[in-house]
């Protein structure tokens, strides 16, 4: 069964230069549930005593729940839904600490036309303005089925 591929993404066909962005604020309570699905125990995201002596100088939340807000943009609004990723290439610039404010941000830098791809320049700004996550990534679309009645 062949898709046409107008048809995969369900905001149409992504265009270069097109841009998505979602924003939240960063909890304590997400360490503790990244930690519980991660197993995550750096004393860097609880240790108050050990953060505050390293580098960051307080607590810093994990690197996936900086990257996580991406996977939101990317399946929720650009490619949209059916989205998956591929391939990443993440560079952590900066901490995110609890009770910041996160804005993900992806812009499309090419689409294929023989098949769902799309590279997607990607990054993640902390409501201070700076720059705390940045690269790209390649994702793949497939057609999501409707359910049917049972």
């Amino acid at each position: 069964m062949s898709t046409n591929i107008d048809q995969i993404w369900p905001g149409g066909i992504p265009r270069v230069g097109q841009v998505a962005e979602r924003s939240r604020t960063v909890s304590v309570n997400d360490i503790g549930l990244f930690t519980e699905i991660s197993g995550d125990r750096n004393p860097l995201h609880y240790d108050e005593a050990v953060a505050k002596a390293s580098r960051f100088g307080e607590i810093v939340v994990q690197g996936g729940i900086t990257s996580a807000i991406l996977n939101a943009v990317v399946a929720e609004d650009l490619p949209g839904p059916g989205t998956v990723f591929l391939q990443v290439n993440w560079s952590f610039k900066a901490p995110v600490r609890p009770g910041d404010t996160i804005t993900g941000r992806a812009e499309v830098l090419e689409v294929r036309t023989d098949t769902p791809i799309t590279k997607l320049k990607t990054s993640d700004i902390r409501n201070d303005g700076t720059l705390v996550l940045d690269g790209d990534a390649v994702c793949y679309t497939m057609p999501i089925a409707k359910a049917q009645p049972s």
